[in-house]
């Protein structure tokens, strides 16, 4: 897949059959409509598939400080749309000015002109524009007028509910992982570098390693204990592991923080990236009245965690 960021004026497009969307997560709704975008392309001769997206969360510039919180950086965004079969990634510089475009002024500047969209794939409660209240039917007229061929894309449902980012989310916040995991495709992941902590783990047999998260607008899961993958940078191996998120309370923890105790290792990755996927919930965090009866639930934490993770796939 090719990324071209919009404001590279000497970027030229052929013409293309395309989606648009912010595409926070890359679930399986938004993959779903790429693959509807990349059958159209090929049943077209000269036509390119492509994936329009945002650098910034819509929300963010029109509302500042409203924007959720996200399931994908822009990075992690990019690299997992390039596993689909689109062609074409075009990445744009969402502005207030952008935001305040009218739905035609957009087909006509951005889509048709710049980047020669012929057949427009919308999703199903997908908008642009600053009119909210124009929708599917506005747009398609519009094409019509422009050359655009607008075609509504299918819903794609988990357990009867449409996958959309904000559910993804809600699960998230949940804890309930195994089902975002069914939503998103894959496992959801965080990524950090390893920084110091107190060291309270390797009194217990216990040693984590203790992430400082690489985006503050990244989503974290509900607080708890976790069964987990763990991908160390420079390192082949994918080990398993389990996560705790919360304040300690055990040891009177003012702050939230991240640990992953990874299992039969015993390297120095301080200042290493580390890249955590949550396999599944294992208990809420609870404080316990010595360290001996904390060390005496993370063995049978371990156990349980080991139990899934060799059942994983």
């Amino acid at each position: 897949m090719k990324t071209i960021y919009l404001d590279d004026d000497s970027a030229g497009f052929m013409p293309c059959v395309a989606t648009i969307g912010f595409f926070d997560g890359v679930h399986c709704g938004h993959k779903h409509l790429l693959n509807d975008v990349s059958v159209i392309s090929n049943s077209s001769p000269g036509l390119k598939s492509m994936a329009i997206t945002f650098d910034t969360h819509p929300r963010k510039v029109v509302a500042g400080d409203g924007q959720p919180q996200l399931l994908t950086t822009t990075e992690e965004k990019l690299k997992l749309l390039s596993l689909t079969d689109i062609e074409v990634c075009v990445v744009l510089r969402f502005t207030r000015e952008m935001a305040a475009m009218p739905a035609f002024d957009f087909m006509k500047k951005i889509l048709a002109e710049r980047l020669q969209v012929r057949t427009l794939v919308m999703g199903y409660d997908n908008r642009f524009g600053h009119n909210k209240n124009e929708g599917f039917e506005q747009y398609a007229a519009y094409g019509r007028q422009l050359g655009i061929e607008v075609i509504k894309g299918d819903t794609y449902a988990y357990n009867q509910v449409k996958v959309s980012s904000s559910v993804v989310r809600s699960l998230l916040n949940k804890g309930m992982v195994e089902d975002a995991a069914k939503c998103l495709g894959r496992c959801y992941f965080i990524s950090g570098t390893v920084v110091h902590g107190e060291g309270v783990g390797h009194t217990i047999g216990f040693p984590t390693a203790n992430l400082q998260i690489d985006d503050d607008d990244k989503l974290v899961p509900m607080g708890g204990a976790y069964a987990v993958r763990v991908h160390v940078s420079g390192m082949s191996t994918i080990h398993n592991g389990m996560m705790n998120i919360g304040r300690r309370p055990t040891y009177h923890g003012a702050h939230r923080t991240l640990e992953v105790n990874i299992f039969d290792f015993d390297s120095d990755i301080y200042g290493r990236q580390v890249t955590v996927e949550f396999v599944r919930r294992l208990r809420d965090e609870m404080k316990f009245s010595s360290s001996a009866k904390l060390a005496a639930q993370l063995d049978q934490d371990r156990e349980a965690a080991l139990f899934i993770l060799n059942k994983y796939k």
